[in-house]
């Protein structure tokens, strides 16, 4: 079983090297989530489904019963409007062969994973994966619980496997990497001003400080 350094230059996470799956973000599992306000997990997956869309990163969606549960929501299926889901009856997504077959077909040993609830439908998967030779990367800002406490016992559960627990940003700032990979940077400042709270002004100020005129007719 092969696995990446967890040390150095190549535990970081690139483009190249990842693939994102997004589990069960529907009405359902939102209206029982109390480990974080509701709107901040949807700020963060959408606009950590944006950045995989920008840094050409192949993303899984996947929704549970959804015939019951509710349809994935709107500001997530809007990233990917032409990818229908992956509707599963298992309650562990690396279950349904569907989903690991869409993964293997990548290449990619890099595994990010985001969903509704971490303590079930994100640990199952992860640990699962983790086992059968996979990276797995848990997005925890961009997850959530029935309660802060579940939420928790979730990520240190997954941290004694050997899960990464990471947020949105920093998947996005390894990604990026480097300001002169300008096939990217337009995108990823757009996703920073509709998703990044305080950081996306902190960028929309700092442009407009470089594109401000100084005395002698230059730019800061």
């Amino acid at each position: 079983m092969t696995r990446t350094a967890k040390a150095g230059l190549d535990a970081l996470l690139t483009p190249e090297e990842s693939v994102l799956v997004l589990i069960d973000h529907q009405p359902f599992q939102f209206s029982n989530l109390n480990s974080h306000e509701p709107t901040v997990i949807v700020n963060n997956v959408v606009g950590l489904a944006k950045a995989a869309k920008a840094f050409d990163v192949p993303t899984v969606l996947t929704t549970v019963i959804e015939e019951r549960g509710g349809y994935l929501i709107k500001g997530l299926q809007d990233v990917f409007p032409d990818q229908k889901p992956i509707n599963r009856t298992f309650i562990n997504t690396w279950e349904d062969r569907r989903v690991v077959d869409v993964v293997e077909r990548t290449g990619r040993k890099k595994l990010i994973i985001a969903g509704l609830w971490t303590e079930i439908c994100v640990a199952m998967p992860a640990i699962q994966a983790l086992g059968e030779g996979y990276d797995v990367f848990v997005v925890t800002d961009a997850s959530g619980g029935v309660s802060a406490e579940t939420h928790d016992m979730a990520v240190r559960r997954m941290e004694q496997a050997g899960v990464v627990p990471i947020t949105w940003m920093a998947v996005i700032s390894e990604w990026q990497r480097d300001w002169a990979r300008e096939s990217t940077t337009d995108a990823l400042a757009q996703v920073l001003f509709d998703h990044g709270g305080g950081s996306g002004i902190a960028l929309a100020w700092e442009l407009q400080l470089l594109a401000t005129p100084t005395a002698d007719g230059a730019g800061v």
